[in-house]
């Protein structure tokens, strides 16, 4: 500052007014380099004394300002450094003057900085004086000025410029330096780190956090991460690399790791835990352990892969430790890694499942009565279709998954789910059906006692008082419908059930379809060479289907989804004005399966969001309120090759056959075909037989289509769906009456540990799900954590999956474990327990805590 300036910025400070109760105005100007010492004797300001300290002269001065002359204004000239204030005579004079100046260049940095002026701040700003001798590296200190808060904070904030963080936070300079590599001579921030000679304090800031006491960015990330996982493993796994670990700062390194692998962009940590993975063979070590020891622990990424290769080889060895299985998934699936193997973890649970189905029925299936095997069938066994098609909409995921490791496994995984669910399940369940309901459809054609699709427009539509919709599609079975009529009762404001029709035979589109449609007779006749189904005489193909409905009410519509679907609101509105009866027709399972057979499971899961997105157009846009929904037929998929045993021969039909498939056959004449159940046919008003195939076998035939089949006797293909749906609007007599009944909302938790007073950095708190999921509540996603009484997070975030659908209440209990940060806890403060729905705008429970740690961690105090 040259001389000039000095002056004016002097004139200024003296000219200012008076603080309240001064009668005059004493600056003290301390200059420890004395680079001005030869320039005060020339300096002149006007109406202030001048007064240089020369180191002998202090009393002299004291007593001059203190008793000699009290009213004058002095500039009091200090070239002195003193090692402590006890030896400032003038001390107290400075404090009550408070007006200190200086004019060298790291006055005017603080000054642009906006910092105070004090000795500890100038000693730090002078120790960086090349890092702050440049405008640009000073405006990033300046940006986050507001978060300096005493001087150790400065050595934080060049720290974080030099990163290019925008806070001074010892978590985000760490990770910073580390996301730029382990080789301290390769790593630019660490160069720069020393360049600006901040690399000791940085040191300093590692020994204190963390405990790590070398100069090893790569020894750092060592011994952070293990020391993390000392947290959720016990430390007896890990030894032998004690030398990465201290105990004492493992709450520091816990909540580093956590925040790291929580944030958005967290590739970079992926890859740094594969490196350290690597060079400590922490796969081989982890390997050996077993899966209780490691399945509470996120900080590797290499454990997700092991929990699974252990979980899959045991499976693979005809060993399948259902509840395993299910404890692991439940362990991990709010963990980072999860989403990365979802897809296996969800074939797991199905494959448990089945297990469990198993085990309910390892004596196999012998009921004796017809109707009691289709009353199991669509209160219990139907589950098993489910687990099937669940596991295989998961394999079908992992195929587009790269891991090497997993792949073959899953397979054989697959393979096992083929021998439950073809070599037993579909078996013995076969079985049973065939010899138990043979006798009935050889004289009837269909099941006594049991709602028969023919029936369905006459018992449902024909009486109705009210518009009608109806949604049919085709080859929706019945274990895809209860996964749709679930959801729908879970996502709409409505009242929906569902029952079951014994489907005509064949189960085929032409008669399905027909059979939904009114008349009061059925028949079949040969037509250009092919077999077609008249409705009291009438065609009933997709052309002609709206003509037979008219015949019952003029007032009636057929339509086609995938038409309806792409046009505007108005388009389609205009179609079903003044109707009374609306057919809809949907085709997604039944068109995917002959084209990939592969993909019919995928396609049962866009049949589900497809059918409710209908259902939502009705209600909304056409002011439907009943909806019935159906299906023409169900199926039969197996993933595995059939062998030839599973097939029949043609041979003994001598020519006779009018139209067949792999799953049926309808001929003409006397002919009884070898391993064909006969079936009466149309009620026996008709020149054809009708025959299926028993069990699960197909007929012979080429083409493909062989692992998707439709058309036979077995219950997967007979048992037709029919969902009723209300849809209750806000003015609906029976909604104001049970609006709770039918008001979806999300599951609740809430806390149950009675204990408000937390006394240790780690502990577990137990939450109850109060609902089940199921009718009109589902599942939700909570996040929790502790906070203070600005908001601020003192602990890790734990999260909860509420999605249990179990009516016994100790099975919707979970136990989260809590972490708090490495920072002091006021005892005499309280805290809050934050429970936030991740899905939902609600506003967050709060929970009152009190936190008392005799020796909680401080906050960083190295220099």
């Amino acid at each position: 500052m040259d001389a000039e300036k000095i002056v004016q910025d002097l004139t200024r400070r003296f000219s200012a007014p008076l603080p309240e109760f001064y009668n005059r105005r004493i600056v003290f100007w301390h200059d420890e380099d004395q680079k001005f010492e030869s320039q005060i004797d020339d300096l002149e300001l006007n109406n202030v004394k001048i007064i240089k300290l020369t180191g002998s002269n202090q009393f002299a001065v004291k007593k001059l300002l203190t008793i000699e002359d009290t009213t004058s204004n002095y500039l009091v000239y200090c070239p002195i450094s003193y090692d402590s204030p006890e030896k400032n005579w003038l001390i107290n004079i400075e404090l009550y003057s408070g007006e200190p100046f200086r004019a060298d260049i790291y006055t005017a940095w603080m000054d642009e900085i906006g910092l105070v002026q004090s000795p500890n701040y100038r000693e730090l700003i002078k120790r960086y004086s090349k890092f702050f001798n440049a405008k640009d590296r000073r405006n990033k200190i300046i940006a986050m000025a507001d978060k300096i808060e005493k001087p150790a904070h400065i050595h934080l904030a060049v720290m974080a410029a030099i990163c290019g963080v925008k806070e001074i936070s010892p978590n985000a300079i760490i990770r910073s330096v580390l996301e730029a590599g382990l080789d301290n001579d390769e790593n630019s921030i660490y160069q720069s780190f020393i360049n600006y000679e901040v690399d000791t304090a940085f040191w300093q800031l590692i020994s204190q956090g963390t405990g790590y006491k070398n100069t090893s960015l790569a020894e750092l990330a060592a011994h952070i991460l293990l020391t993390a996982t000392t947290r959720t493993m016990n430390k007896d796994n890990l030894a032998g690399l004690e030398r990465f670990i201290s105990i004492p700062h493992q709450s520091f390194c816990f909540d580093f790791v956590s925040e790291w692998i929580h944030c958005d962009e967290y590739d970079s940590y992926r890859t740094l835990a594969e490196a350290i993975e690597e060079e400590l063979k922490l796969f081989n070590r982890f390997n050996s352990l077993n899966i209780e020891s490691i399945y509470d622990t996120e900080v590797f990424p290499c454990i997700s892969s092991i929990i699974l290769i252990k979980l899959m080889t045991d499976i693979k060895n005809q060993i399948i430790p259902s509840e395993l299985i299910l404890t692991s998934n439940e362990k991990r699936r709010t963990m980072l890694w999860y989403k990365n193997v979802s897809c296996y973890y969800e074939g797991l649970i199905a494959i448990a499942y089945m297990q469990g189905f198993f085990t309910d029925h390892a004596a196999g299936f012998h009921i004796a009565e017809t109707k009691e095997i289709w009353k199991a069938y669509t209160s219990d066994y139907y589950k098993m279709d489910q687990y099937y098609r669940q596991f295989h909409c998961a394999f079908q995921k992992s195929l587009t998954v790269s891991n090497d490791m997993l792949d073959d496994l899953f397979k054989h995984v697959a393979d096992k789910v083929e021998a439950l669910y073809s070599g037993w399940y579909l078996t013995q369940l076969s079985d049973n059906w065939t010899s138990v309901s043979g006798e009935d459809l050889e004289k009837h054609g269909y099941i006594p006692d049991i709602k028969r699709q023919v029936n369905f427009y006459s018992d449902h539509i024909a009486s109705a008082d009210s518009r009608i919709f109806v949604i049919i599609s085709d080859a929706l079975r019945y274990e895809v419908a209860v996964s749709l009529s679930e959801q729908l009762r879970r996502e709409t404001q409505s009242e929906v059930s569902i029952d079951s029709m014994c489907g005509i035979y064949p189960t085929i589109t032409p008669f399905g379809m027909a059979a939904l449609l009114p008349h009061n007779e059925l028949t079949a006749e040969i037509k250009n060479d092919k077999l077609v189904v008249l409705a009291d005489g009438q065609p009933t193909d997709s052309l002609n289907r709206e003509k037979v409905l008219k015949t019952a009410n003029e007032d009636s519509v057929a339509l086609q989804y995938k038409n309806i679907i792409g046009m505007k609101r108005p388009e389609r509105s205009e179609l079903v004005k003044g109707m009374n009866v609306v057919y809809i027709y949907h085709d997604r399972i039944d068109d995917t399966a002959h084209n990939s057979e592969t993909s019919v499971f995928s396609a049962c899961e866009a049949t589900i969001e497809e059918i409710k997105t209908m259902v939502r157009i009705i209600a909304n846009e056409f002011g439907g309120a009943r909806i019935y929904i159906t299906a023409d037929h169900g199926f039969l998929y197996t993933y595995s090759p059939l062998t030839e045993d599973d097939k029949v021969s043609k041979e003994s039909w001598n020519g006779n056959e009018v139209n067949f498939s792999r799953r049926y056959c309808i001929m003409r004449g006397e002919t009884k075909p070898k391993y064909l159940q006969p079936i009466k046919f149309l009620n026996g008003k008709t020149e054809f037989l009708a025959y299926a195939p028993k069990g699960n076998v197909r007929i012979k035939t080429y083409g493909s289509g062989l692992n998707f089949v439709h058309g036979g006797m077995s219950l997967q293909e007979m048992v037709v769906p029919l969902i009723d749906y209300h849809f209750l609007r806000n003015d609906n007599k029976q909604y104001k009456k049970n609006k709770s009944q039918f008001d979806t909302k999300p599951v609740e938790i809430t806390l149950l540990s009675a204990n408000r007073k937390i006394s240790n950095m780690i502990f577990s708190l137990n939450f109850f799900q109060k609902d089940a999921v199921g009718d009109n509540r589902k599942a939700a996603v909570y996040s929790i954590k502790f906070t203070d009484s600005t908001g601020t997070a003192v602990s890790d975030t734990a999260k909860i999956i509420a999605d249990k659908t179990s009516s016994d209440a100790q099975e919707r209990t979970f136990r989260c474990n809590f972490n708090l940060k490495s920072m002091q806890f006021d005892s005499k403060e309280i805290y809050y327990l934050v429970i936030s729905n991740e899905d939902e705008n609600q506003i967050p429970k709060r929970e009152e805590f009190q936190i008392d740690i005799a020796f909680a961690v401080d906050e960083f105090n190295f220099f």
